[in-house]
């Protein structure tokens, strides 16, 4: 089997996933918005950006890196967010630790996720923290993968009508 990175898509519409599946997706959103409850804002956006451009989510990441901007993260670490290791200075060892989680979660069939990367994320959230950045992690891999799945379309925004 041939895998393509062809992501062209037909005509015909695809399934509104909130409407065809409404329980499905108000439990996805509640579980977002408990893996999200006291973290840190800008770690989420950052989580959820690294996520979704590991994930080639071209609608989640128009979504994050909007929201991210709306909440004053500065430009240039919206820019370093792919080439995190490259760019450390930009990041707090706290952050690099949920980046390197999140390749790791985001990219388990390639290799799990290995002691080293969760040691190092545990050394610097306590377990209730880690468990709530895991489930993000969780969260926008799923999103990622009904967004990618039902096709939806970079810039526009549903949220509101949810």
């Amino acid at each position: 089997m041939v895998m393509t990175n062809d992501t062209t898509h037909d005509a015909s519409p695809r399934l509104n996933f909130a409407k065809a599946a409404p329980k499905a997706f108000k439990a996805l959103i509640g579980f977002d918005a408990a893996a999200r409850d006291g973290l840190d804002p800008a770690l989420v956006e950052l989580i959820q950006i690294r996520a979704s451009l590991l994930n080639g989510c071209a609608y989640c990441l128009h979504m994050h890196t909007s929201d991210a901007r709306k909440a004053g993260e500065d430009e240039a670490r919206l820019h370093m967010v792919g080439v995190w290791r490259e760019a450390r200075n930009f990041f707090t060892e706290k952050e690099q630790a949920a980046l390197a989680l999140t390749e790791s979660v985001t990219l388990v069939a390639q290799g799990g996720v290995p002691d080293d990367v969760y040691a190092e994320a545990a050394r610097h959230f306590d377990e209730s923290e880690l468990a709530r950045v895991l489930a993000l992690i969780f969260t926008i891999n799923t999103w990622n993968r009904i967004a990618l799945s039902t096709a939806k379309v970079a810039g526009e925004d549903e949220r509101a009508a949810h």
